[in-house]
């Protein structure tokens, strides 16, 4: 069954390819979504998928591309909003 998660991710996050790696992790996962950096400097996820996938990609993201250092990730499941594509919104 395909599920819809709404994850923030904490830390230093922002100016590290965090949002470019997720995607890239995003499209090899098969998992359909966007990414993008709040205010806040932490950095917003919502991706649809079934739930291996969606399991992967929050574990992916305690982790991060290879100059970010995660300090927290939550995560909650949400409406479907029936994405087509993964991408970067600015």
């Amino acid at each position: 069954m395909i599920k819809h998660y709404n994850i923030i991710v904490s830390g230093k996050v922002q100016g590290v390819w965090y949002r470019k790696s997720t995607l890239d992790k995003a499209q090899e996962l098969g998992v359909t979504g966007f990414v993008k950096n709040l205010p806040n400097g932490d950095v917003y996820i919502e991706a649809e998928g079934d739930q291996n996938q969606l399991q992967l990609l929050v574990d992916w993201c305690h982790i991060g591309p290879k100059f970010a250092n995660v300090d927290h990730v939550s995560f909650e499941e949400a409406s479907m909003q029936h994405f087509t594509l993964f991408e970067i919104l600015k």
